[in-house]
């Protein structure tokens, strides 16, 4: 294979030759990871402010009732990354992308006009579909470009464009809440993420052929008659097969820990006394450090290997929880450690889990696996949220804060215990 094979369009037409690599497909994976951007700015719209609108707006009194637009978010997003993963079979990635970026376009507007928190839920249905559909092509397409051997810095950008625009979007959607009331003016930046995400997504170019020139050059050929059925995948990846069962189950115990502290961290340092600029800044800086910190940490994956960073990660994400409630007399400075600690753990944990993902699936069955790893993972927002709701209202904030150090310890132990190295054939 010294020769780069030319792979026929979908119309039967010669195109032009493709090939597997960063560089070599540069062009449409810098398109790609500007995609990833918008799909994560227009998430963050949430992160500041929603839960205080559910209290301060419409005079919600329930932790859980608050955090229900996070289990409705959490929930859509889970069933939709599962079916997103079937769908590939039928659809090409760039449809299902373009399909996403319709169903969110009304959000910002709900968000900044909802007349009752009936809508916000309703609202985050349609976020989790948008989310379920655009951030799944959006990884898929780039580890199609890419092949074996850079999946980890591939995943490391993808999710960096995304949260790093999650992180700056509830920035400055804290900030603009300051000055302008927590509705409508923040909201309605999401305005440009739609735009821009459904402009970039009609110019980027789909990865089937990338997939097929994969399957190709792939050394381990599926064996005849398995059986790669949604069904079937969706069991190994949840519990036949041991190292993506502790992927599957580190990956929904990090997104619990992502929808508890959308839920609860706004509360909790509000009622210690900061203000929407610093929550902002807090709810901000743990997802900018997440973001940006998977680009290096995702290179690390492919040299090091992926188990050390899932485990390590874990832990680090347990002392964060920690040292929020351990300087909580110094509530801003417990919250910017605990962002910290969060943000850089989470940034170990993500890209690594993906990329362990990819190296324990043959390319014929990869998005479906991925597709049910993402949907426990997702999962673990509504969890979070419920977990939270719950603890909340019998047991009081600090509790839910503590039993997230203690799951997330937990999950690093099975981690450990169930994650395998494996060299890409």
């Amino acid at each position: 294979m010294n020769a780069t094979p030319t792979i026929a369009t979908p119309t039967g037409a010669p195109g032009r030759p493709v090939r597997l690599g960063l560089r070599e497909n540069r062009l449409q994976f810098s398109l790609l990871v500007i995609v990833s951007a918008a799909v994560g700015g227009l998430v963050g719209l949430e992160r500041t402010t929603v839960p205080l609108i559910g209290t301060d707006t419409f005079g919600l009194t329930s932790d859980l009732a608050v955090f229900s637009f996070i289990v409705a978010f959490g929930l859509t997003k889970a069933v939709t990354n599962l079916a997103a993963g079937a769908l590939t079979a039928r659809f090409r990635r760039r449809q299902l992308l373009l399909a996403g970026w319709l169903i969110g376009a009304p959000v910002p507007f709900v968000l900044a006009w909802a007349p009752s928190w009936g809508w916000i839920v309703a609202a985050n249905v349609l976020l989790g579909l948008n989310q379920g559909l655009t951030w799944s092509m959006t990884v898929n397409m780039k580890i199609d470009l890419v092949g074996p051997a850079r999946r980890g810095l591939a995943t490391g950008l993808n999710e960096a464009a995304g949260y790093t625009a999650v992180g700056v979007t509830a920035l400055a959607t804290g900030y603009l809440a300051t000055g302008y009331g927590l509705r409508p003016v923040p909201e309605l930046i999401g305005v440009v993420f739609v735009v821009a995400g459904l402009a970039l997504t009609l110019v980027v170019r789909d990865t089937a052929a990338h997939v097929a020139l994969e399957l190709d050059r792939h050394a381990e050929p599926l064996p005849a008659g398995e059986d790669t059925g949604l069904a079937r995948i969706f069991a190994r990846t949840s519990w036949r097969d041991r190292s993506l069962r502790g992927v599957s189950q580190a990956g929904l115990v990090n997104n619990l820990n992502d929808g508890l502290t959308w839920g609860v961290f706004p509360l909790l340092f509000t009622d210690h006394g900061l203000g929407l600029a610093a929550v902002g800044l807090i709810k901000g800086l743990y997802p900018l450090l997440w973001g940006l910190g998977q680009i290096p940490t995702g290179h690390l994956a492919d040299r090091i290997g992926r188990k050390p960073l899932i485990v390590t990660g874990m832990a680090v994400q347990a002392a964060g929880f920690v040292l929020a409630l351990a300087l909580l007399d110094r509530p801003l400075l417990a919250g910017i450690l605990s962002a910290v600690a969060l943000g850089l753990g989470t940034a170990m944990v993500y890209p690594a889990l993906i990329a362990s993902l990819a190296d324990h699936t043959h390319p014929s069955w990869r998005t479906k696996a991925l597709g049910a790893y993402r949907f426990w993972r997702d999962v673990g927002y509504a969890v979070g949220a419920l977990v939270a709701g719950v603890l909340a209202n019998a047991l009081g904030i600090n509790a839910t804060v503590i039993a997230a150090a203690l799951l997330t310890a937990a999950s690093g132990a099975l981690a450990a215990r169930w994650i395998t190295e494996r060299a890409e054939p």
